[in-house]
């Protein structure tokens, strides 16, 4: 395999795991923003197709990272893994930015264990 073929086979990669992240993040971001704005009382409809559209594109996203990442990382276990990481970076995050909420002591743990096994699996 030459430098280019090798480059744009690394670039690829990169855009699918990136496709991954954002379409988790922008999913995440939709669902919390909408939980947040319908768990008290006067959401309105017109926020909700919004939200709607979000998660759209962040579906879109998620189906184009895991399509690219297999055809290049040639392993779903390898995708999996990534999706349910962005999962446990971002969602932790933006919960906490929007809804000021800390995490009770059992939710730390689940998380912790949740992070060490999608490390496993990407690394072991």
């Amino acid at each position: 395999m030459d430098f280019d073929t090798h480059a744009m086979s690394l670039t690829l990669k990169v855009v699918a795991v990136a496709a991954i992240f954002f379409g988790e993040a922008f999913s995440i971001i939709a669902e919390l923003i909408a939980s947040k704005q319908f768990g008290k009382a006067g959401g309105e409809l017109t926020m909700l197709l919004l939200m709607f559209l979000l998660r759209s594109f962040g579906g879109i996203l998620l189906v184009f990272g895991y399509v690219l990442g297999y055809m290049y990382l040639k392993n779903i276990w390898i995708i999996i893994a990534i999706s349910v990481g962005a999962i446990l970076v971002v969602e932790p995050v933006l919960t906490f930015l929007l809804f000021r909420d800390v995490p009770t002591v059992g939710s730390l743990i689940g998380l912790a264990l949740g992070a060490l096994g999608t490390l496993a699996a990407i690394f072991l």
